[in-house]
């Protein structure tokens, strides 16, 4: 397939991948897509998750019981599917977490009377939490702990007393950032660009994936891009982040970019990579075949111009 095959190849996926594709690939406006965005609340993957909502709001066993059937994953897998940000039982779960999953810290927690909170789980949360218009109270104490969690070398890590930041929990919490940022929340946003353009600088300092002492791969996982993600780091999620936030090519990106290329199978697509391994709502696409992977691998490669497909 030519990458003109390819798109007529995404446009036959489900509402979610025809969206994305439509917006990102072939530049259309918000305007024209409206219906089609409506459209994943209705049917596909958004409605199937919509259908696995308990009745309390949450999904699976509550805010973070099981991976990956929990509130917390199912609203970001949500996020991600770009369902309507105004989805009232979306909305109605973010409120939810953010009165009764709260640890003495500030942030979100699933352990009841935590005094402390994780902090890629609280990156998580802005992304998806932001999206589907969280109220300004939590935004203010999950940031103020954010900010006093930046690591030496500009990122972030989960674990405590680390001393180098973690690509998998930097780049949620960038996410997290983002979204506050793309959605209108102004708290401490001085500070906010700060820390994302440090925990940027910490991502391009290792190449998106190798180590900084030795060069090498850090993890191979890094390079064979998986989806949906959830809270792992992988290189088409990290440029699809700064493809994202609008970030001009930057040389460090090119041995990335130069693999996503390589990854792309004669017929111009890529597979849809490895299934995270743990319970499912159900599984997005069957298969060696995907569309989300050659979706956004195209996009990335198109906005740091290594094809063109909207002309």
């Amino acid at each position: 397939m030519n990458d003109f095959e390819v798109i007529s190849f995404l446009l036959e996926g489900d509402p979610s991948i025809q969206y994305q594709t439509r917006k990102y690939l072939l530049g259309e406006t918000e305007a024209e897509l409206s219906g089609l965005r409506q459209s994943i609340s209705k049917s596909g993957w958004g409605r199937m998750y919509l259908d696995a909502q308990n009745e309390d709001l949450s999904f699976g066993k509550g805010f973070y019981a099981h991976k990956w059937t929990s509130t917390h994953y199912s609203l970001l897998d949500l996020r991600y599917l770009e369902i309507p940000r105004e989805t009232e039982s979306l909305v109605m779960s973010v409120r939810d977490i953010t009165k009764n999953c709260r640890a003495g810290d500030g942030g979100v927690t699933g352990t009841r009377g935590s005094k402390h909170s994780d902090v890629c789980v609280n990156g998580m949360f802005l992304n998806y939490g932001a999206y589907f218009h969280m109220e300004d109270e939590p935004v203010k104490t999950i940031v103020d702990l954010l900010s006093s969690q930046v690591l030496p070398d500009g990122g972030f890590n989960c674990q405590d007393k680390s001393t180098h930041s973690s690509v998998h929990t930097t780049l949620s919490v960038l996410e997290g950032f983002l979204s506050l940022i793309r959605y209108g929340y102004t708290y401490r946003i001085e500070d906010i660009m700060r820390m994302k353009r440090t925990a940027e600088e910490f991502l391009l300092s290792h190449h998106l994936f190798r180590s900084s002492t030795t060069g090498d791969v850090m993890n191979e996982n890094f390079i064979q891009p998986a989806y949906p993600p959830r809270w792992k780091y992988d290189i088409l999620k990290a440029l699809w982040y700064f493809a994202d936030v609008g970030i001009p090519f930057d040389s460090r990106m090119e041995d990335a970019l130069l693999i996503i290329e390589k990854l792309r199978t004669k017929d111009g697509t890529l597979l849809k990579g490895k299934t995270i391994s743990g319970e499912l709502h159900f599984r997005m696409e069957e298969g060696k075949a995907g569309r989300w992977n050659p979706m956004r691998a195209m996009r990335v490669l198109q906005h740091y111009a290594r094809l063109t497909v909207n002309e």
